[in-house]
């Protein structure tokens, strides 16, 4: 169905008066719940709420937790209060912890009131974590059993049903602290008296709820598991993370680091008022204004010797830009081995030596290249040299900057993907400029 999404865009759009278009009404009511949230996503405001009164009652909570929290705000607001009971008849722990942060007190007490003993007590439980921590997130349909269950008891449960990605059933004690679990495929080979204990597998890794959330989905995808226990701190089960949740969580911080690499949040509404998206991005125009004035700061201390050669001022740029792309590729790459799990501090000093090895190779080939460049555009040898010793010196650097700051910035808990890269451009510009105008300075005056 996504695929029909442009056009159906392009359809509501152009509709004069939405609820008098029976066929388009019918098309929105009959869409899948995951294509309707990028339907409204992609929609300005009034249009999207229009097409938000044309969704059945029954679709309209799957529609929410679907979107992102920004898209779906004008929605909630739009709703009166008397259609809610109605949207929340169904609503389960789960489907309220996705959205609980964009609905008012009054909203979230409806829900809680619409849910059953059960479920309410799921979603007290898991309001205890931060939205961070794994155990803000866990599935409860889990498949338990005594230590001293026989196989036979293990088929009489999958029998009645089977969650959704599951293939294991989590053997528990007397007082619920988790022992192991048996894999669906060695039931249905052995004999129905034997004990569940004797089929257990040798090894399952097991997740804390306080585990942070991103961690601990990547535990889940590298597990080769559908899913893996999660336990308080007395070892007692209190749910599970399975693979499409691990999923869902990892692509969700994937798309926070894009998005905090320009500075922005990735709910971000496409159609977010001009004065609300303008406040956004102007905190980061800001910063980067102030650490551009820094790097025209230290090129007007040059100023008399870019007066002397003109050619300083037309090569500058290439410095600056050599240096910020190998910064930006090295921060990239110790970014994202951060968010993996895989730079630590026992690999910190290899991977440093590594990077700082690269750097060097790479800014003696293209200083040489643009040493020769430079030479043949203006005849200089002096000029040549200058900025091939400017753009190793800046390469290196880069390297090292590359390195070091998502290290120490993931130290100091701030955002590397929020913040590196505008620290990362000020250190290869300033160094990049020093640099060569420095040793122009020097050499050709």
């Amino acid at each position: 169905m996504s695929d029909q999404i442009p056009s159906l865009i392009e359809e509501i759009v152009k509709a004069d008066a939405l609820e008098d278009n029976a066929e388009l009404i019918n098309t929105i009511a009959s869409t899948d719940s995951e294509s309707l949230a990028l339907l409204l996503e992609s929609l300005p405001v009034e249009q999207r709420v229009n097409s938000w009164e044309q969704i059945p009652s029954h679709k309209k909570l799957d529609v929410l937790v679907d979107m992102r929290a920004d898209p779906r705000s004008p929605l909630i607001d739009a709703t009166p209060i008397d259609k809610w009971e109605n949207i929340f008849q169904d609503v389960d722990s789960e489907q309220l912890l996705e959205i609980c942060d964009s609905l008012p007190n009054n909203l979230v007490d409806i829900a809680v009131s619409a849910m059953g003993k059960q479920q309410r007590q799921f979603f007290q439980d898991a309001s205890q974590f931060k939205d961070n921590q794994i155990g803000h997130w866990l599935n409860h349909d889990v498949l338990v059993l005594p230590l001293n269950a026989k196989v036979s008891d293990a088929l009489r449960l999958i029998r009645r049903e089977v969650p959704e990605s599951t293939e294991c059933i989590f053997l528990v004690n007397r007082t619920g602290q988790f022992s192991s679990a048996v894999k669906f495929d060695r039931l249905f080979r052995a004999p129905e008296h034997i004990p569940l204990v004797d089929l257990s597998v040798e090894f399952i890794s097991v997740i804390k709820a306080e585990q942070d959330a991103v961690q601990a989905a990547r535990v889940v995808q590298n597990s080769g598991f559908i899913s893996l226990p999660v336990l308080d701190d007395t070892n007692k089960l209190l749910g599970r993370v399975d693979i499409v949740t691990a999923c869902e969580l990892v692509n969700e911080d994937y798309e926070r680091q894009v998005m905090s690499s320009a500075g922005m949040d990735e709910n971000e509404d496409l159609f977010s008022s001009v004065r609300k998206s303008a406040k956004k991005r102007a905190i980061w125009l800001g910063i980067n204004l102030v650490t551009a004035f820094l790097a025209s700061w230290f090129i007007g201390l040059f100023e008399a010797t870019l007066q002397e050669v003109v050619a300083l001022a037309v090569l500058m740029p290439v410095v600056a830009s050599m240096g910020g792309i190998a910064g930006s590729q090295t921060l990239t790459l110790i970014v994202r081995g951060l968010a993996l799990g895989q730079v630590t501090d026992s690999n910190r000093k290899a991977l440093l030596e590594k990077e700082l090895k690269v750097g060097l190779l790479n800014g003696v080939i293209w200083a040489t290249v643009v040493g020769a460049i430079a030479y043949l555009w203006f005849d200089s040898s002096l000029l040549g040299i200058v900025i091939s010793i400017a753009i190793l010196l800046n390469i290196a650097m880069a390297a090292l900057t590359g390195v070091l700051l998502p290290i120490v910035l993931n130290k100091l808990k701030i955002d590397p993907a929020l913040s590196g890269s505008v620290i990362l451009t000020t250190v290869t510009d300033i160094v990049g400029f020093v640099a060569f105008l420095g040793l122009g300075s020097l050499l050709l005056l």
